[in-house]
């Protein structure tokens, strides 16, 4: 952890979360992390389990005199989303994360922080290590690949769970409780390519860099750009002006972040630089007028690459359908919630494109809370694939979690929170994904309510940390489950 004269509080959350800095624990790459807790829980004479898929669950029991009170799990995910700025070295298999502290806030080095959900994971590992504390019994719920489609909490078998109350560590703004979540689904478009032999000796790359990116739940309304929708947008407008051969198209990098840089590989002849150039010089100044409040630090460059003897272009035809379909391909906010101000209700996210000899991979992520609006929404999808010639496979999309203002269990947290902090708790639902919808679903009639400290910008490099709301997050979840009877 960075020297700071900020005191980190509380110090044995921050030394866990230290720890959690050091293993790589990107999606898919939770073993070293799971295995950490699982050793940490043996140290602390814990009981500790993990199931086929990596979710772990750890047991402590209830402190003195509160045997017989309500269970609480107290749940977090054990992946990060990898992310990181095309100009900083960071191997995310082996690399620790190298946080920094300025103003309060903690971010890494040009990575993504991991702290959603690593200071939910860290807070958890407190609670285990925290002997002061007054509770009833403990479970620990630490599940895996969170971020790439909720594997692990689709995962767990009924039965695995005897608490009556779950916590879930994994909102993002403290002194806000979240009640209700969107449900979500992918869409995997699988695009045919037909290549031609060129006679063109020059390639060219042109690459779009410089987007915020971010979440793309809870930053879909924000206005930010799609480097993918931007890439098409002048791919479509170069090929009415200047003709060029594409070679294949790449950007994006997690389903559920928005894209920040793509680039264009195709092959152009010198002679028609100038006129490339004057374009894309226009079509920059364009983009720059349209999002210039929001991205500030967009670039769109050309440069010349190595021209390979096995690349062979795109056919005419092809190259048309490719960027066209990702200049139709629905991206943003579909429907904004018509009783929740500032609510996202349904979206998509063209999420990422990746070229490959004969094909092209593209997948876009789509949410909304309601089943039928979510499923409308994948259709224009596979439409549009469907008079691409494209085809499209969509896995089953995991459910909403429906709000419920009158829960018990959230006049218990409303009543902590007035006594602890002497204010109201604001009470939210979220255009995000989180893992009570099929917890809930797997447990009928166990309260739930996520809470957390205050992260901005999850899923991009930008992603931040506010220390101060890290130990009121710690100061609210002892309190409540002190009072969870």
């Amino acid at each position: 952890m960075p020297s700071t004269s900020i005191e980190l509080l509380p110090s044995h959350l921050w030394k866990h979360f230290e720890q959690i800095l050091k293993i790589p624990h990107g999606s898919g790459s939770e073993k070293a992390l799971g295995e950490h807790i699982l050793a940490y829980a043996k140290s602390r004479s814990l009981s500790a389990s993990k199931d086929k898929v990596g979710n772990i669950i750890v047991r402590k029991p209830a402190t003195s005199g509160r045997e017989k009170t309500a269970g609480v799990v107290l749940q977090g995910h054990l992946d990060m989303v990898n992310e990181k700025n095309s100009n900083v070295a960071h191997d995310f298999a082996k690399d620790p994360i190298t946080a920094e502290i300025k103003d309060g806030w903690m971010h890494a080095r040009g990575t993504t922080l991991g702290a959603d959900n690593g200071i939910g994971v860290a807070a958890s590992l407190a609670a285990m290590e925290d002997a002061s504390l007054v509770h009833g019994p403990l479970e620990f719920l630490f599940t895996v690949e969170e971020e790439t489609g909720l594997t692990g909490a689709r995962s767990i078998q009924p039965g695995a769970l005897q608490g009556k109350y779950l916590l879930n560590l994994d909102s993002e703004e403290e002194g806000t409780y979240t009640i209700g979540c969107s449900g979500g689904g992918d869409s995997e478009i699988m695009f045919p390519l037909k290549r031609k032999a060129s006679r063109i000796k020059n390639a060219y790359r042109l690459k779009i860099s410089g987007l915020r990116g971010g979440h793309s739940g809870l930053d879909i309304t924000q206005g930010r750009a799609n480097a993918l929708k931007l890439l098409a947008r002048l791919l479509i407008q170069a090929a009415a002006e200047v003709p060029y051969e594409l070679l294949k198209i790449e950007g994006g990098n997690k389903r559920n972040a928005i894209p920040r840089e793509a680039w264009a590989d195709f092959l152009l002849e010198p002679a028609n630089i100038p006129a490339f150039q004057a374009l894309l010089e226009k079509s920059g100044s364009d983009i720059r007028f349209e999002y210039g409040s929001v991205e500030k630090d967009f670039q769109g460059r050309l440069e010349e690459i190595p021209r390979r003897k096995t690349d062979a272009a795109l056919t005419t035809a092809a190259q048309r359908t490719l960027v066209a379909f990702l200049d139709a391909c629905p991206h943003g906010v579909l429907r904004m919630h018509p009783e929740i101000a500032g609510l996202a209700e349904t979206s998509t996210n063209l999420a990422l494109i990746r070229c490959a000899k004969s094909k092209a991979e593209i997948i876009c992520s789509s949410r909304s809370p309601i089943r039928p609006a979510l499923e409308a929404a994948r259709g224009m999808i596979k439409s549009l694939a469907g008079l691409a010639g494209a085809k499209i496979r969509q896995p089953e999309a995991y459910p909403g979690w429906a709000p419920d203002l009158q829960s018990p269990l959230l006049q218990i947290m409303k009543d902590v929170y007035r006594k602890t902090f002497g204010r109201d708790a604001a009470v939210v639902a979220v255009h995000a994904g989180l893992e009570c919808g099929i917890i809930g679903e797997k447990f009928p009639g166990m309260g739930m309510i996520s809470l957390g400290p205050t992260i901005t910008h999850p899923h991009s490099p930008e992603e931040g940390v506010d220390i101060a709301s890290v130990a009121d997050f710690w100061k609210l979840l002892t309190a409540a489950l002190r009072d969870l009877v």
